[in-house]
This record gives structure tokens, sequence and C-alpha cells, in this order.
């Protein structure tokens, strides 16, 4: 179970048992009650999300607040700070991949004028480090610091594909939403699809998070060899040949693997064409 109201409440209210929440998890709450849909908040909003006494809250939103994690709006709204971006632009993984990568989703991106993403692994999910969309391109749910399933995403099949065994299985044998009546959520069937990405070198996601887009994605591998991303584009379903995409896509990833120091993809001419099966 989440942080429920109910259960918010509860534990706040057990401050001296032995599961009692710490002051950085109060914190935390707080800043969890924030997401896409409710990018801003009341004070007594945040204290309904958070499952926190108005009190505490009131309390804690002054701190985050006064050291720049929130930040408030004429109207008395709270948002996120900009010390929250300033902090993430440090994190190592997310930078500097991103900064190697624009380069070659820009050409990617030049070439199609659609939407080109590219993505992260984080526990069941991927998270989106860049999106380059276009005036024209076809409307997506993914955005930059978002997230979405492993299992009905380009970006988060080639990831699954090439994770290890454990997390392949944990992520099987939990329910796996259904999107759209395209969405691929029995493990039998997702097993063939992963071992056929890990055969061919890429992913083909259709219409599975709505049925206006598919997906072509590609794996990214660092300077030892293992995957530590995937792009992919996204294009209209209904008048896009996802296999002719295919090459685009996998030059774009091979690219950014050799400026990675891939050894694999140093090792082939950077010209190099890929097949299919």
């Amino acid at each position: 179970m989440g942080w429920s109201e109910c259960g918010g409440v509860m534990g706040e209210r057990g401050a001296g048992g032995a599961g009692a929440p710490t002051v950085a998890s109060r914190l935390f709450r707080i800043l969890e009650t924030f997401a896409p849909d409710r990018p801003s908040l009341t004070l007594s909003a945040i204290s309904r999300h958070s499952g926190l006494s108005l009190t505490t809250t009131h309390r804690l939103v002054g701190e985050l607040a006064g050291w720049g994690a929130l930040e408030r709006d004429a109207d008395g709204r709270y948002r996120i700070g900009l010390r929250i971006y300033e902090l993430a632009a440090l994190t190592p993984r997310g930078t500097f991949l991103r900064q190697v990568a624009m380069p070659f989703l820009g050409d990617l991106y030049e070439a199609t004028r659609q939407n080109v993403q590219l993505g992260v692994l984080d526990g069941h999910e991927v998270v989106y480090l860049e999106r380059i969309s276009g005036r024209d391109a076809v409307p997506v749910v993914s955005r930059p610091g978002g997230r979405l399933p492993l299992h009905a995403t380009g970006v988060g099949l080639v990831l699954l594909a090439h994770a290890d065994r454990e997390l392949q299985e944990a992520v099987l044998d939990e329910p796996m939403k259904r999107f759209t009546d395209k969405t691929i959520a029995n493990p039998r069937q997702l097993r063939g699809i992963l071992a056929g990405i890990r055969k061919n070198g890429f992913a083909i996601s259709d219409r599975q998070i709505e049925l206006s887009t598919l997906s072509v994605a590609a794996p990214v591998h660092g300077d030892t060899d293992e995957v530590v991303a995937a792009l992919s584009i996204v294009v209209p379903a209904e008048t896009s040949d996802p296999i002719a995409l295919v090459p685009a896509v996998r030059a774009a990833a091979r690219g950014l693997s050799r400026a990675l120091g891939s050894p694999r993809a140093l090792a082939l001419p950077p010209t190099a064409h890929y097949e299919h099966s």
C-alpha cells in the first residue's frame, strides 16, 4: 500500500512506535504529492495527499519553501522550486548521457520530424531523460522526467529485454497494466517478444500506450557494452511503416554507443548496415 491518507495519518499519530516516519520521510511524502496532473497545490491539498496533519504540513512546507525546494505563487499555491531542478541537473547518469545523446537525437529528429526519446531503466519503469518533438508530431504522453511501465513502451521493452533475469521475472510476475486493447500484458507472450528484441536488436511497440502511436526503439551500450539506455522514435500508427524506421533508429543508437565508448559499437564501421529478421 502507498501513502494513503488514512495510513499516513495513522503513521504520524503513531510517532512513538517502531515504524514511526522520520522527518526525511515526511519531506519526501510532501514532495511526492506533486505530479504532472497536479503541478500546484494548496497547503490543505498537500496535507490531504500526503496524509500528514495540517500543522505538520505547514511547518515542513515552510522549511522546503525557505530552502527553495518549493515555491509559493501569488494565489498561495505551492509548486516544485528551482532548487530541485538544480539538484536534478547534477545527476551524473542523466546529465552526462543526455549531453552526449543530444546530437544523435537531433539527427534522428531532423530525419523524421517526429518524437525522438531517450530513456533509462529505474526499477520497473523507464524514466525519460529527453524528448524532441516537432510541431506536427503526433501527441504522446511521455515527457522528460516522466515514467512509464517497461512492458508497454518501445524504450521500456528494450531495457527490460536487456535487464538482469531477476528484474525480468519480477516484472513478468506482477500485474501489467493495459493501456489499450493492444497492450501486451501476457507474461508468456512478453517473454517471446523480449527474446526477439535481444536477437534482432530493436523493439516495436505498436499502439500499446495510445492507439494513435507506435514506437521503434533500440539499445544504447556503454563502455562495458552493458545496455545503459534506449532511444526511440514515436510516430503515427496509421501512416507509418515501423520496419522502414528501424535502420535510422539503430544507426542513432549505434552512434551514441560509439560516443559512450562501447567496444562492440567501436568495432563496427560507422556506416555498418544492420540487417533485421
